[in-house]
């Protein structure tokens, strides 16, 4: 059974962890630092970004996340998760982990009273797949490598790049667990 750390600083932080394990997963809260390297897979859930980035460089645990993505180790970020992923945010007090060469605009399809389901088509997948945005961030850039999975109104809503995959909705929030799964098979 694959170990999978989560990020747990703040955010959907349970609803992931039901998300792997009932993708047949070990899920484990990650509150400090020296978790990370335990695991074989990591989740970068939602939540406030500005808070989650301080949290994770107060605790150490960015420069794990860094090392144990550079050393291949899978990553599913989602949400405010895909903002810290990226290597560039539009705007706000983020430091961006970079770990995935793409821009990301915050809040790009409104505020939370304007968080919407939508079925969107996702590479690979045989099926559309309900996806939830809540004060979601989009993918305004993408670098060389970096892989388009879906996008949404035209605009790009998830991306792959090598063992990274980021979602710019809540998949943990579906009961549709194909993204739990890829993580789990990465």
């Amino acid at each position: 059974m694959r170990r999978i750390g989560v990020i747990a600083l703040q955010g959907d932080v349970s609803e992931h962890i039901s998300a792997i394990e009932a993708a047949g997963g070990q899920a484990v809260p990650v509150r400090r630092a020296g978790i990370i390297p335990t695991c074989s897979g990591i989740v970068i859930p939602g939540g406030e970004s500005t808070t989650i980035s301080r949290q994770l460089e107060r605790t150490g645990i960015a420069a794990e996340i860094k090392q144990a993505a550079a050393n291949g180790t899978p990553v599913l970020a989602t949400c405010a998760g895909l903002v810290l992923a990226a290597k560039e945010i539009d705007a706000g007090d983020v430091k961006p982990l970079g770990l995935i060469d793409i821009s990301v605009g915050r809040n790009a399809f409104g505020p939370q009273r304007e968080s919407f389901e939508a079925e969107i088509n996702v590479e690979g997948f045989d099926r559309p797949y309900r996806a939830v945005f809540i004060r979601a961030p989009v993918v305004l850039r993408c670098g060389e490598g970096v892989e388009k999975l879906a996008r949404f109104g035209g605009r790009t809503v998830a991306v792959r790049q090598g063992n990274v995959i980021g979602l710019a909705f809540h998949p943990e929030l579906t009961g549709d667990l194909r993204f739990h799964k890829m993580l789990l098979e990465a």
